[in-house]
């Protein structure tokens, strides 16, 4: 399904939110492995610099891949990966227009019971 031209907006401003949600997610899992490191104090610190470097790598591929050249035409696959992931819940979904919202929560259903 393509978006409205409306449509496309508020799912520019939902990407905008799952950002930072994920963001702050990341961060906080950063700190955790942070705080580990310091509670330890290990005498060679390559460990956990190493599991530090690949968490941040790890999560820079993620958000390229889901944010970096979004076309229009993968908005709707986009929304429906993040409620997938919880990134967005469905009262994100507000704002669409009740068509867009519709398709998006039966492809949402679809989806969920595929998995099982």
């Amino acid at each position: 399904m393509d978006f409205s031209k409306a449509d496309n907006k508020v799912a520019r401003k939902l990407f905008e939110v799952a950002l930072q949600r994920e963001l702050k997610k990341e961060m906080q899992a950063f700190s955790k492995i942070l705080d580990q490191w310091k509670t330890q104090q290990p005498e060679d610190n390559r460990e956990d610099y190493y599991k530090i470097f690949t968490a941040i790598k790890d999560f820079d591929k993620h958000i390229a891949r889901r944010y970096d050249g979004l076309r229009n035409s993968w908005f709707f696959d986009t929304i429906i990966g993040m409620l997938l992931d919880q990134t967005l819940t469905q009262s994100d979904l507000e704002d669409f227009s009740e068509e867009a919202k519709s398709e998006i929560l039966r492809i949402l259903k679809f989806r969920q019971e595929d998995e099982l």
